[in-house]
């Protein structure tokens, strides 16, 4: 016979039981009611879209390019590809996505010229967009008191440079390399080496038309629906799709004196590029790199640059160095060669580098902006382009530059064969307050952009692994030392990094998002935001 008390023990375990029987019940129905609403696959809507009315078309065959990036590592193949030729037709089909609701996952992204690194413009089992298809409106220029061009986001650079130059007109500030899309650049930042004086592209345009997450489209300026305006400029494209901008534009130079100097002190280097920046009277082009243990560094020079002292020069050697070289650049008019030479003796004067290290370049306006362009000529020719490029990007604040480059240059980073690491610090306060672009918190900071291009196939020190363990590396230094860095075209894979990646920001960006893209429809490539899924709604 049970004792009392074993009995009411074993009544209470049998009513925890049928609570946790009943409660599984439950939880099985309300699934099932979610479940009814039918969370349809992508390819189920195939059909419906098929019946949209454009001037452009849907394709559903021939993916392969819109599942392929610059960075080459990431392949997601979408549904379909748009093909617009108005912004009607993008707007209808983001709406025609946002009425079916969050009864399937499909996505947009918009895709410019295919330079994203990480997938970043890839809709898996999504629509992408082909911005380059579209051409409307046509290029437009303003001429009178405030210069300006309306261009399609989907225009690139190069032409935009080639237009405006008709006129005797260029946009302000540039990317390095100039075959990408408005609305890519600006959807991000655009540097170069003109950010320090003028800002980043992002700093330069004065309007946009844009096409949210649910449809609208909206135009923005500062003046003018000023939130959404503020949001897109390096917003990732998580609010909407740039389809129109209006550019600013200054008088453009004809030439350019092109200079190169080396130094053996980063310290000195830094010293130097940061006293150009914050003069009044300076180049209108400033960069740098860094060169480790490169011996045919000076033979590579020769076909566009001439050394001021040959004599000097031939007995200067790079092998088994780690050497910074400042990049600079001074625009004038042929009619002003005298004067545009005396001041660059000035400046120079005033810096600090190597002195048998001096190599000058005198190249038209269009030839130096479009340098990157040549390259990319010569690496096609030898199959060399198309390759993966894991690329990193890295802003630092000032107060921690000198202890980056002790640690990375000549440590983790043993040689620079494997392509290029540019270095240039820019001014905080040249750019524009209240966008969705990410700075560390100091009023100088530098872009260090590692760009190397790995060997397929390799599994030595030019093989993808490789590389992106340096990567890895540099990425565990900064974070060790808390050391304020931001990623510059950010690639994180949770939330939580993201979070952290935006910091005070986050809070601003995700209410943004919540109001220009509810489900979470656009750029489901940068893993900011999962689509709002039909169950997630309930």
């Amino acid at each position: 016979m049970k004792s009392p008390t074993q009995f009411l023990f074993q009544q209470k375990h049998i009513l925890l039981k049928l609570l946790i029987f009943i409660f599984c019940i439950c939880s099985i129905n309300r699934n099932n009611i979610c479940c009814n609403q039918h969370f349809a696959t992508p390819s189920s809507f195939s059909p419906s879209l098929k019946q949209l009315k454009l001037e452009g078309y849907l394709s559903f065959e021939e993916l392969n390019y819109a599942a392929k990036d610059f960075g080459n590592r990431c392949h997601f193949f979408p549904l379909a590809i748009l093909y617009p030729k108005s912004v009607l037709d993008i707007s209808s089909t983001i709406k025609h996505v946002f009425k079916i609701g969050a009864i399937t996952d499909l996505t947009v992204a918009a895709r410019g010229h295919g330079h994203s690194l990480e997938g970043q413009a890839q809709a898996y089992q999504g629509l992408v967009i082909n911005m380059e298809s579209l051409q409307e409106p046509a290029m437009k220029f303003n001429i009178e008191e405030l210069s300006y061009v309306d261009v399609s986001a989907g225009e690139l650079w190069i032409n935009i440079l080639h237009e405006s130059l008709k006129l005797g007109l260029a946009p302000k500030s540039w990317t390095d390399y100039l075959h990408l899309t408005v609305g890519g650049t600006l959807s991000n930042a655009g540097i170069s080496g003109q950010a320090f004086k003028h800002g980043p592209q992002i700093n330069n345009v004065y309007q946009l038309e844009v096409v949210t997450g649910k449809g609208e489209v909206i135009t923005c300026s500062e003046e003018q629906n000023a939130d959404l305006f503020h949001g897109v400029l390096g917003g990732l494209g998580q609010f909407g799709i740039i389809t129109r901008a209006r550019i600013a534009l200054e008088t453009a130079p004809k030439q350019v004196k092109w200079i190169r100097v080396l130094y053996s002190d980063f310290a000195t280097f830094s010293n130097d590029q940061e006293d150009l920046i914050s003069s009044q009277d300076t180049f209108d082009y400033i960069e740098g790199f860094v060169i480790i243990n490169n011996p045919g560094l000076l033979n590579n020079w020769r076909s566009t640059f001439h050394p001021k002292d040959p004599l000097l020069a031939s007995n200067f050697s790079s092998a088994d160095r780690v050497l910074f070289c400042l990049e600079v650049a001074k625009y004038f008019n042929p009619e002003d060669t005298d004067s545009t030479d005396k001041n660059i003796d000035i400046l120079l004067s005033k810096l600090n580098y190597i002195q048998s290290t001096v190599f000058l370049s005198e190249v038209s306006y269009v030839e130096f902006l479009d340098r990157v362009h040549v390259s990319e000529m010569k690496l096609q020719e030898k199959g060399l382009w198309d390759v993966p490029h894991p690329w990193l990007n890295l802003l630092i604040p000032k107060s921690r530059i000198l202890e980056f480059a002790q640690e990375v240059f000549g440590k983790i980073l043993t040689d620079t064969s494997n392509g290029p690491i540019l270095i240039y610090p820019v001014n905080k306060s040249k750019w524009r307050k209240g966008t969705s672009m990410v700075t560390p918190d100091e009023d100088i900071f530098y872009l260090i952009a590692f760009l190397p291009s790995a060997t397929p196939s390799s599994t030595g020190k030019d093989g993808l692994e490789h590389i992106v363990d340096q990567n890895k590396r540099i990425l565990s230094f900064c974070e060790k030392t808390r050391n304020g860095m931001k990623q510059y075209l950010p690639n994180h894979k949770t939330q939580e990094e993201w979070k952290h990646h935006f910091g005070p920001q986050w809070e601003l960006f995700a209410r943004r998002k919540s109001m220009y893209d509810p489900l979470a429809i656009l750029a489901p490539g940068q893993r900011i935001f999962r689509r709002a899924a039909a169950c997630e709604q309930q």
